[in-house]
């Protein structure tokens, strides 16, 4: 539309689509997130939906030593051998001494501390690690391949923290998990801002500043020469109102895109700065201000980035 023409009544202010909000921790994170790491709450028991499956899944959540201990190979074998044994030769005292270890190895074997640490912890943690994976796999696909391989950077400087920080004899097993546990929020919230970064991104790239900027001026010239009783000059008004909300939605996007890659170069020198000093760190403490740091910037980046939907949803619904 031109401005330069007398606006009538025909006209149809333009606006531009909004593009679909990310969640937040989709991070991947993210929320970006936010935060697709974390395991759904387990729905708690009631006389409504008590059936072996969710009282097997909530013993589960709350027990998971006592579920490994059990659904494992080597307890299945030789549990299923014995009573598979007894049943051919026919001596219950064998199934009944069979199904009496496993349950002295189900009531003492999960709360061994050694098996704790040296088996089952590790499992958990691989376990925990191939559903990160999967799940940021599946966000990752929304990103271009530049992103995708800083994010795949990010994710191997996590892997040499990890690494190193095991070997510093300062760190304790369980202080390490709690503090390295941090780095995978961090990497969720790398990811969930990232997809806003491109997501904004693309938005602008649609508009023509230039255009809108044109339209502006042609109507704010025909507001200041038009007769204020007029329908063509009132009309010549709100277009310019919304030509002016567009300029500030594209305004405030510029400004949280500025903070938000920021925020990324400075969790991503930050992974390297931690791997550099972690073999010489003598307390996690040191480990923990670090990362509690970015986690605060990460944060304040989330307010941003809800503010700024929140601005553009109140424009959305004005134009």
């Amino acid at each position: 539309m031109s401005p330069s023409r007398p606006p009538d009544g025909s006209q149809k202010p333009q606006t531009a689509a909004r593009p679909p909000v990310a969640g937040r921790a989709q991070a991947p994170a993210a929320g970006t997130g936010a935060q697709a790491s974390k395991p759904a709450a387990t729905t708690p028991l009631t006389r409504d939906n008590v059936t072996p499956a969710t009282v097997a899944h909530a013993v589960a959540e709350k027990h998971p030593y006592l579920r490994m201990a059990f659904a494992n190979p080597y307890n299945l074998s030789l549990l299923i051998g014995s009573i598979a044994v007894a049943t051919i030769v026919q001596e219950p005292v064998l199934a009944l001494a069979a199904l009496s270890v496993e349950a002295l190895w189900l009531v003492f074997g999960p709360g061994s501390a050694l098996l704790q640490r040296y088996v089952w912890d590790p499992a958990r943690e691989r376990a925990r690690r191939e559903l990160e994976e999967k799940a940021r796999a599946a966000f990752l696909t929304t990103l271009d391949p530049a992103e995708r391989r800083r994010v795949d950077k990010l994710v191997e400087r996590q892997e040499t923290i990890r690494r190193l920080a095991a070997q510093n004899p300062s760190f304790t097993g369980d202080l390490l998990r709690n503090e390295l546990s941090k780095t995978n929020r961090l990497v969720d919230a790398f990811v969930e801002m990232a997809q806003n970064c491109a997501r904004y991104e693309q938005y602008l790239a649609s508009i023509d500043p230039s255009e809108l900027e044109h339209d502006r001026d042609d109507y704010s010239e025909a507001v200041r020469r038009g007769d204020p009783d007029d329908q063509r000059t009132q009309i010549a008004q709100k277009n310019l109102e919304i030509v002016n909300k567009r300029l500030d939605r594209m305004a405030e996007i510029r400004r949280y895109l500025s903070v938000a890659k920021g925020q990324l170069d400075l969790i991503e020198n930050s992974f390297q700065l931690i791997a550099d000093q972690i073999m010489t760190m003598q307390s996690p403490k040191e480990l923990s201000g670090q990362l509690d740091e970015l986690l605060d910037g990460v944060e304040a980046i989330r307010e941003a980035t809800l503010d700024t939907e929140r601005i553009l949803g109140t424009m959305d619904k004005e134009l």
